[in-house]
């Protein structure tokens, strides 16, 4: 990956989303606004180019949440510097947060769930606003999960809006980051499908951009923050220069491709070893029975191979797999690969 491609990519921070953040949330929830404020300055900090701004949450007044807030960082300058992403399900909430924001805003997002009537109705009112907008794969059947329909969805969306005379450089897809290593051999072929479908809306639609949600690629992780921040940085490494233009990231917590702990293998054998030496006098983790331990491991364990482990040095780990995946009425890993 060049340097040149590496310099255009734009962090977008997502630690202002009461949604991704229980921190965050806490202290909205809280009213406490001068500390979340400092949340939006440490993204900024930490690199963030936009940060992206969430309060849809059951509990809030959304619209009172976000104009509030937006109000707040708008009054910092060393926020303000940097564009604001106005993230909302809900469409008021977004008008609302427009008009508190100077400079280019960005909405977050439109898409044609509803029909292509409310999708032109809401693209017309971005620009209105002189407002960049993130368009989701995401059509009247639901939100797109495989290269074709997520090339597909964007191609037609990208014909509906430059045609109604939208600006193409004010576009930006979000074809949709999943998570991997589930489990679900469906999945398989989520982060792939991704980067082809990146690579290939970005050939169709001209000017266009493309960004994703980086952490849901790791869900399946969460708890595991040093294999988390790996995933990311080996999945950049590969989407930027298929033309990945920005992502919605932690700041903070973005590892450098070259930089990614050397002793990570080394940590995976020694959490192999553990379990090898437990399942040599047990059939399961925990207890006489399969529980959720089990269920649990065994979704990042069956996929190991890909990781560059070789289970057939942990022959009980191997065993414990093939084990549980029968309980589980799960294909093989290997022969699903």
């Amino acid at each position: 990956m060049n340097d040149l491609t590496t310099a255009r990519f734009v962090n977008i921070g997502e630690r202002t989303n009461v949604t991704g953040s229980a921190r965050f949330k806490k202290l909205i929830m809280a009213d406490d606004y001068e500390t979340a404020v400092e949340v939006a300055r440490q993204q900024v900090e930490n690199g963030a180019q936009v940060i992206d701004v969430n309060m849809d949450e059951g509990l809030l007044d959304a619209e009172q949440a976000m104009t509030t807030f937006l109000k707040l960082i708008a009054a910092e300058p060393d926020i303000a510097r940097v564009p604001v992403m106005i993230d909302s399900s809900k469409w008021d909430v977004i008008e609302a947060g427009v008009k508190c924001v100077s400079g280019k805003p960005i909405i977050n997002s439109i898409s044609m769930k509803e029909g292509e009537e409310a999708f032109l109705e809401h693209a017309r009112k971005c620009m209105d606003y002189g407002a960049a907008v993130v368009v989701m794969a995401f059509d009247e059947t639901g939100q797109a999960d495989t290269k074709d329909r997520k090339v597909e969805i964007c191609k037609r969306a990208y014909d509906l809006l430059t045609g109604i005379g939208f600006p193409p450089e004010d576009i930006i897809f979000d074809p949709n980051i999943f998570a991997v290593a589930t489990g679900i051999e469906e999945h398989d072929r989520y982060g792939l499908d991704f980067i082809e479908a990146v690579a290939e809306i970005k050939a169709s639609c001209p000017h266009a951009k493309t960004s994703g949600g980086l952490s849901n690629l790791s869900f399946s992780f969460r708890g595991n923050e040093t294999v988390r921040r790996a995933m990311h940085s080996v999945f950049l490494y590969h989407a930027i220069p298929a033309g990945l233009d920005m992502a919605i990231v932690n700041a903070g917590q973005l590892d450098v491709y070259d930089q990614i702990d050397p002793q990570l293998m080394a940590k995976g054998r020694r959490a192999l070893g553990v379990m090898e030496l437990q399942l040599t006098y047990t059939d399961w983790l925990v207890g006489d029975a399969m529980t959720l331990a089990d269920i649990a491991l065994v979704a990042y364990t069956r996929v190991a191979h890909e990781g560059g482990f070789d289970l057939s040095d942990f022959p009980s780990v191997e065993r414990w797999v093939s084990r549980t995946e029968v309980a589980l009425n799960l294909p093989h890993a290997k022969e699903a690969a």
